[in-house]
């Protein structure tokens, strides 16, 4: 070891480090609560080595030195006690306990001074008594400053060094022997000294790992892995928080819902790497359009953002459209140009929304507006939305209590074939007649359904209505019924289908299942299974509304369809719509092409029909044929149609 070696060893024994903040400021806390014990026993032990020396010592070393010394040392704990509650910065504990160091050395020179100069007065016993004072008084001062350590050592050195070398300086054998004890039990309590203070500093930053690995540990627990943003947890805590703030200052806050539109068809045809690539580009831009709010990823492609401090509503809505219009814009990836749009729902508390439940729930069910109604774009939750949710609530409890067997009916609409105008099958509708409610058109009842978990419900005792009607329909007429995701989500629901159709006497081959594309957008395994279940027994499986949804070609070959429906909204107008047109014309021949049926519903007008004609359309359904009949009706329109010449005009 060098010179330097060891006089860095001294510096550092002999000053406060300043290199870990932590460890700084847990030293600052253990010795303001040492402090006042060190002053005590130093200030009795003081006054009581005066009081053996009154009237042997002059009353300025008895009365006056000590005086002084206790003001001094009154000022430094009153400092101590008035600072005592402060949870001091990094830099306020060093410069602290710097301080203290330089003190620590200024108040031992001028106690041991003070004790130095009663020696003379006085017998032996006086004498020892000095001697006492200075020995176990250091001593419990030490202790009290391990926490210091550079303060303990100052002190060592000063008071006892001057000790061991004034008592052997007297040569008297007694003062002699109690200076190498001195000595002795010094290097002993400095020994254990510099053991606890590793201890302590090894506690420390034991502690600060500790700390380290939790925080790093909440940190993952509220971080989205794949884009870094804050995830599901962290939103409700944040969202939470920030409501509270809002009720205390009596302000606005506002939440957005985000769900990206056409995500999964980048998954279907690029694959997962490719759309977890995407998210990570829509975190990013959702990130750096944000200035005071914050975004976070809910799961799968859904995002939220909370903003404190939002604008008026209709600056609101614009900046949310700004947003959305930035992430719709086209990405860039190494497979190819990425189209998406996003949708957003908004909510503001304390507009219609009180609480984190209100918010999101608010904010999710304008998002489900905005999908609905202005894809690609942002809807703000307003008193409309407030009074629809009261009216679903409504119908929903209705639903719950209804006698479903009783209240349930069905109509039946024709399916056209128009190149000979002769009539294939109906499809079933249902139709919902209320005691409490009256009739409920199934554009409200069923989404509700749905939503409630109870669309199963429904489907048993329609089906089994619709298959009894069915029966009495001459072959080849078929029945096309409408299935719901939820039908085809669980293994038990199918069952139940089957059993349903088993036992109706009516031939699976002459039943068409419809489920729509959204239904693709669940569990898609399951969805696969349930289809090849319903195929194997017979039955036809046709896609409806095609089109409207983001069914990618990989999902429509894995499926045994054997039916394409074109949705209503590419046929209004078709006649005056060129887009339309192409679009229909594109849909029959990928239709053709996959060698499947395609039935156009939907269809109100003359007009539109003689377009659908010139597009090699067949099979149609619509108003310009007939309204949906009644089970009786459709009955005798099919005895009519399996007589000669039962043919529509077409």
């Amino acid at each position: 070891m060098t010179i330097k070696d060891v006089q860095r060893r001294i510096r550092r024994l002999m000053t406060v480090q300043g290199d870990n903040a932590e460890l700084v400021k847990a030293q600052y806390r253990a010795f303001t609560r040492q402090m006042p014990m060190m002053y005590f026993i130093l200030l009795s032990s003081t006054w009581a080595l005066a009081l053996t020396h009154m009237g042997l010592a002059p009353h300025w070393l008895t009365l006056g030195v000590p005086s002084v010394l206790s003001l001094g040392c009154l000022l430094r704990v009153t400092f101590w006690f008035r600072t005592r509650n402060v949870d001091p910065s990094p830099a306020l504990a060093h410069a602290a306990l710097q301080r203290t160091n330089r003190l620590a050395g200024g108040i031992a020179v001028a106690f041991t001074l003070w004790s130095f100069a009663l020696v003379p007065y006085g017998d032996a016993y006086t004498r020892s008594h000095v001697a006492f004072y200075m020995a176990i008084t250091v001593i419990s001062c030490i202790f009290c400053l391990m926490y210091v350590r550079s303060a303990a050592f100052i002190v060592t050195l000063v008071v006892n060094g001057a000790f061991i070398a004034f008592f052997v300086s007297t040569a008297q054998p007694t003062f002699v022997a109690m200076a190498i004890n001195i000595a002795l039990v010094c290097a002993g309590m400095m020994s254990i000294l510099l053991t606890n203070y590793r201890n302590f500093e090894t506690m420390v930053v034991s502690k600060q790992r500790s700390d380290a690995l939790s925080d790093e540990n909440f940190r993952l627990a509220n971080l989205d892995s794949l884009t870094a943003l804050g995830n599901r947890r962290a939103f409700f805590a944040k969202l939470e928080a920030e409501l509270e703030k809002a009720r205390v200052g009596g302000r606005r806050l506002a939440l957005g819902v985000i769900d990206l539109d056409g995500f999964k068809p980048v998954n279907d045809l690029y694959g997962h790497s490719v759309g977890d690539r995407l998210l990570v580009n829509v975190a990013k831009r959702l990130s750096e359009t944000l200035k005071a709010s914050t975004a976070f990823r809910l799961g799968g492609d859904e995002f939220a953002i909370i903003a404190p401090f939002p604008p008026e509503n209709d600056q609101l809505v614009a900046n949310a459209n700004t947003i959305a219009a930035r992430l719709g814009e086209p990405y860039q990836m190494p497979e190819g140009i990425v189209h998406i749009s996003a949708s957003m729902g908004i909510a503001v508390f304390p507009d219609l929304a009180l609480s984190c439940e209100e918010l999101f729930d608010r904010a999710d069910y304008a998002l489900y507006h905005a999908k609905k109604r202005q894809r690609g774009g942002a809807v703000l939750f307003n008193a409309d939305h407030e009074n629809k949710i009261n009216v679903d609530a409504r119908i929903e409890s209705v639903l719950k209590q209804a006698d479903l067997d009783a209240e349930l009916s069905l109509v039946f609409q024709p399916i056209i074939d128009i190149t000979d105008g002769s009539l294939i099958g109906f499809e079933a509708l249902a139709r919902w007649d209320s005691p409490t409610l009256g009739r409920v058109p199934p554009t409200r009842f069923i989404p509700i359904a749905e939503r409630a978990g109870m669309v199963c419900a429904l489907t048993r005792p329609l089906l089994r209505k619709a298959l009894a009607a069915a029966r009495t329909w001459d072959s080849p007429l078929r029945l096309a019924f409408n299935l719901s995701a939820h039908d085809l989500n669980a293994y038990d629901a199918v069952l139940a289908i089957v059993g349903i159709i088993n036992g109706s006497g009516f031939d699976p081959q002459r039943l068409d299942l419809e489920i729509t594309e959204t239904a693709l957008t669940h569990d898609f395994a399951q969805i696969t299974h349930a289809v090849e279940t319903l195929r194997r027994l017979g039955c036809g499986i046709s896609l409806d509304d095609f089109g409207t949804g983001y069914s990618s070609l990989t999902r429509l070959h894995a499926l045994p369809l054997t039916k394409l429906k074109i949705d209503r909204s590419f046929v209004t107008d078709l006649h005056q719509k060129p887009s339309s047109y192409k679009i229909v014309k594109s849909l029959l021949a990928l239709s053709a092409d996959m060698g499947l049926d395609c039935v156009i519903e939907g269809v109100e007008t003359k007009e539109e029909l003689a377009a659908l004609k010139t597009l090699g359309g067949s099979q149609v359904q619509g108003y310009v044929f007939s309204l949906p009949l009644t089970a009786e009706a459709a009955g005798a329109l099919a005895a009519q149609s399996a007589r000669p010449l039962g043919k529509f005009a077409v």
